[in-house]
C-alpha cells in the first residue's frame, strides 16, 4: 500500500509543471492590441537591396524579449507564448517586426506583476483607414471575434491600445471626418463589448500626408471618458518618414504602459 501511494505522489510531482503551465494558459488581464502598421509593427523591417523585398532581421531589444508570462492570441485563436513579431500571422500581407506591445508587456509586470499572466490580442492591420474599422466591416468583426475569444478563459480585458490614422492624412475629407468616425468606432467597441467604460490609449500620430495636423487635432482632442491619447510626435522614424524605428516602438510601448499603471492605479474597473 506505501510503495502504491509512493508511486501515486511521484506521478503527482512529476506532472505539476504540467498543472502549473495548464493554470497560466489562460491569460489574467488582456489587452487589445489594434490599427494600422505602427501597431502591427515595422520596426527592423529592411528593404533587401537584392530582392527589393522588405525583410525583418530578427533583431529583438531586451525590453521586447519573451517572457512565459506574456501570452498572445494566434489566428487560430489558441494562447500561446508571446513572441516578436506579434502580428505574424495577423497583418499577414505585410512584413511585420517590432512593435510597442512586447515593450508595453514587459513594461506592466516589472511594474505590476499581479497583472500577470497578461494576454495580448494582436489586430492591427497595415494601411488601413477609419472607415476600414467602422462597426459591421471585416476588421471591426474580426476584432469582436478575436477579444470575445480572449475572453472566454476568464481574464478580463484591461484596455485597448489603438495606434492609427496615419492613412487618414492623405485625404482632406477623410482627415476632416476623422474624429466623429473615431469616436462611433471607441463608441461601438465598448458597446459590442458591453463595457461602456473600457480604458482605451491611443496614439497621436507622428507621421502621415498633408492633412496631418488636422488628425493630430482630432486624436489629441477626443473628450470621451476613459480615453488617454499618448504623442508618439518626436519619436524617430525609419527612412521613407512613415514607420516607427525599433528603438521608437520600445519607446512607445514603454510611455503605453506608464500611462496605464498611472491610469490604473487611480481608477476602478
Amino acid at each position: 500500500m506505501m510503495s502504491f501511494l509512493l508511486l501515486l505522489i511521484l506521478i503527482l510531482l512529476g506532472h505539476a509543471p504540467l498543472v502549473v503551465r495548464s493554470l497560466q494558459a489562460s491569460p489574467r488581464s488582456i489587452f487589445v492590441l489594434a490599427g494600422q502598421s505602427n501597431m502591427a509593427g515595422r520596426g527592423g523591417v529592411e528593404e533587401n537591396s537584392e530582392t527589393g523585398q522588405n525583410i525583418w532581421y530578427g533583431f529583438v531589444p531586451h525590453q521586447c524579449e519573451s517572457n512565459p508570462s506574456i501570452l498572445r492570441l494566434n489566428a487560430d485563436l489558441k494562447w500561446v507564448e508571446a513572441h516578436e513579431p506579434l502580428h505574424a500571422d495577423i497583418d499577414v500581407n505585410k512584413t511585420n517586426g517590432v512593435g510597442p506591445g512586447m515593450a508595453f508587456a514587459n513594461t506592466i509586470l516589472t511594474k505590476d506583476r499581479e497583472l500577470g499572466p497578461v494576454g495580448l490580442v494582436p489586430c492591427a492591420i497595415g494601411g488601413t483607414k477609419i472607415v476600414d474599422w467602422k462597426k459591421g466591416s471585416v476588421l471591426y468583426n474580426q476584432l469582436m471575434r478575436r477579444t470575445k475569444a480572449a475572453l472566454q478563459g476568464g481574464g478580463m480585458i484591461k484596455a485597448l491600445l489603438w495606434y492609427q490614422g496615419e492613412s487618414d492624412t492623405l485625404i482632406q475629407d477623410d482627415a476632416v471626418m476623422y474624429k466623429q468616425r473615431l469616436e462611433e468606432f471607441f463608441t461601438n467597441v465598448r458597446a459590442d463589448l458591453q463595457y461602456p467604460m473600457l480604458p482605451i490609449f491611443m496614439v497621436a500620430v507622428e507621421s502621415g500626408g498633408t492633412y496631418i495636423n488636422m488628425v493630430r487635432q482630432a486624436q489629441l482632442g477626443i473628450l470621451l471618458p476613459k480615453v488617454h491619447c499618448v504623442d508618439a510626435q518626436g519619436l524617430l522614424l525609419k527612412p521613407g518618414g512613415l514607420h516607427l524605428t525599433t528603438r521608437s516602438q520600445v519607446s512607445l510601448g514603454e510611455t503605453l504602459a506608464r500611462a496605464f499603471l498611472k491610469f490604473s492605479q487611480t481608477s476602478s474597473y
